[in-house]
C-alpha cells in the first residue's frame, strides 16, 4: 500500500509512478540570473546551509513518510550512505531512526580524459552498471571499469573497519547521498544491495534533477528527494558549505554511532 497523498498547502508532492514512489518538495524558485560578457550565469540561492543540515531535513520527511505508512511499526532499518559525501547526511538519518549506518562504495566509470562524465558505474564487490553511452570498444570498457572498480575497492578497504556487521536480509534498507547528478553511482548501489533481499529500498537524497527520478524509480520501491532545483547544473551550487569529505571525516561519522552500543 502506498502513502496517501498531501495537498500542495504542505508544501509536498507526492507522485505514485509504477511500484515505486516518489515524496519530493518543489523548488520556489531561489535563483537569479545575471547577465555577464560570456552568457547568462544562473547564480543560485543555497539550499541547505552543510550535509548536516540537509541530513537533519531529509531525516523529518523520511520519519514524516514512514509514519504515514506504518505509524506503529517496529521494523529493522539499515542506512546506507555513498561515501563519501553522503556520510554526514546520513549519520543524523541513523541518529534519528537509532539504526546501524554503513557504506556501499559505488564509483562513475569514465574515460580517462572526461572524469566528469558518468558512462557507467561499479561497486567495489563488483556490481556494474553501464549507460547507453557506454563505448563500443571491450578493451576500453575493460580498462575503464577496473580503474574506477579499483578506486571502489582501495574506499571500502579505508572505511569497513568502522562500519557496523549489519544483515540487510528482511529491512528496510535506505540509500542516502548528499545529492545525485547523473544517478550511476546510487543506481548500481541500489543493484547490488538488492541481492541481499532487503524488504524495501528507499533512496533518499537532498536534492536532484526532476527528469533523473523516474530513471531511479527503476532500482528502488521509493525515492525522496527535498528539492528538484531547475537548471540543475551539480549538486554543490545549492549548499553554502561543500567542502570535500575527507576519509578521516567519513571515518569519524561511522564510528559515532554511540546509539549501537
Amino acid at each position: 500500500m502506498g502513502y496517501p497523498a498531501r495537498t500542495q498547502s504542505t508544501n509536498t508532492i507526492l507522485i505514485a509512478l509504477g511500484i515505486s514512489e516518489v515524496a519530493t518538495l518543489p523548488y520556489n524558485g531561489q535563483y537569479r540570473g545575471d547577465a555577464i560578457a560570456e552568457g547568462l550565469q544562473m547564480l543560485f540561492t543555497p539550499l541547505f546551509r552543510d550535509r548536516t543540515h540537509a541530513g537533519q531535513e531529509l531525516a523529518k520527511e523520511i520519519l514524516l513518510q514512514m509514519s504515514l505508512e506504518h505509524p506503529k511499526e517496529d521494523r529493522k532499518i539499515v542506512v546506507y550512505a555513498l561515501p563519501r559525501g553522503g556520510v554526514p547526511v546520513a549519520f543524523p538519518i541513523a541518529e534519528r531512526l537509532q539504526s546501524p549506518l554503513s557504506v556501499i562504495v559505488a564509483k562513475k566509470i569514465t574515460l580517462p580524459d572526461n572524469p566528469e562524465l558518468a558512462l557507467g558505474g561499479v561497486t567495489s564487490d563488483g556490481y556494474v552498471l553501464w549507460s547507453k553511452r557506454k563505448p563500443p570498444n571491450f578493451s576500453l570498457q575493460q580498462r575503464m571499469l577496473q580503474e574506477a572498480q579499483t578506486k571502489a575497492k582501495q574506499a571500502w578497504d579505508n572505511l569497513s573497519p568502522s562500519c557496523p556487521d549489519v544483515n540487510p536480509q528482511g529491512a528496510l534498507a535506505l540509500i542516502v547521498d548528499d545529492g545525485i547528478a547523473t544517478g550511476m553511482t546510487m543506481a548500481v548501489a541500489a543493484k547490488a544491495l538488492k541481492v541481499h533481499q532487503p524488504l524495501a529500498i528507499w533512496i533518499c537524497v537532498p536534492l536532484a534533477p526532476l527528469e533523473l527520478i523516474p530513471y531511479m524509480q527503476q532500482w528502488c520501491d521509493r525515492v525522496i528527494v527535498l528539492k528538484t532545483p531547475h537548471p540543475f547544473l551539480s549538486v554543490s551550487r545549492f549548499y553554502e558549505e561543500f567542502e570535500q569529505v575527507e576519509t578521516e571525516t567519513a571515518l569519524s561519522y561511522l564510528q559515532q554511532q554511540i546509539w549501537l552500543k
